[in-house]
């Protein structure tokens, strides 16, 4: 039995029809050429200075305490980009009570914050809310807000700013 690659069984592919060795070739070497751009740029994510390309633990005690003017104590947690794209900063921030909360201000990204103790006024859009421990509030993009201690005892939140201008604020500070 002979095999034929082409018409007439002469050995010769008609025009645009490779052979099945020169497709494995090329098969191959398109392989080896996407394997050599997508692990480049993962090796360029995880190899880079951004702390979310790969999983974590990110200590307390490594995380500097900063005191603004109005006695509040923040701790940097990290910012960076997400696998997905969305950029993100999280900082957790310490009022104690009594303590003057900083001016209204808009923001052009959104956040979550997260009340761990305490109790705080969430004012926005007119309005004043309560948030106790445990309550989560979503502060949405472009809207003028400020958050006050209206406990007796200290205030403890993480804000988890996601997506806008969250690269630019931290550079800023």
């Amino acid at each position: 039995m002979t095999i034929t690659n082409g018409p007439g069984g002469n050995g010769a592919s008609p025009p645009g029809l490779k052979t099945c060795e020169e497709f494995r070739v090329k098969r191959l070497f398109l392989s080896v050429f996407l394997f050599a751009v997508l692990g480049s740029a993962a090796a360029a994510q995880t190899a880079g200075s951004d702390p979310l390309a790969a999983a974590r633990v990110f200590s307390y005690e490594e995380m500097a305490a900063r005191t603004a003017p109005n006695g509040a104590v923040s701790r940097f947690v990290v910012q960076g980009t997400l696998a997905t794209g969305e950029s993100i900063s999280v900082h957790e921030t310490t009022q104690p009570a009594g303590t003057r909360p900083n001016s209204p201000h808009r923001i052009e990204h959104s956040e979550l914050i997260v009340v761990e103790e305490g109790t705080l006024a969430f004012m926005h859009d007119g309005k004043t809310e309560r948030a106790d421990a445990g309550s989560v509030i979503y502060v949405a993009y472009g809207t003028l807000h400020a958050v006050k201690n209206i406990g007796d005892g200290p205030a403890k939140y993480v804000v988890i700013q996601i997506g806008g201008d969250t690269n630019k604020e931290r550079a800023a500070r």
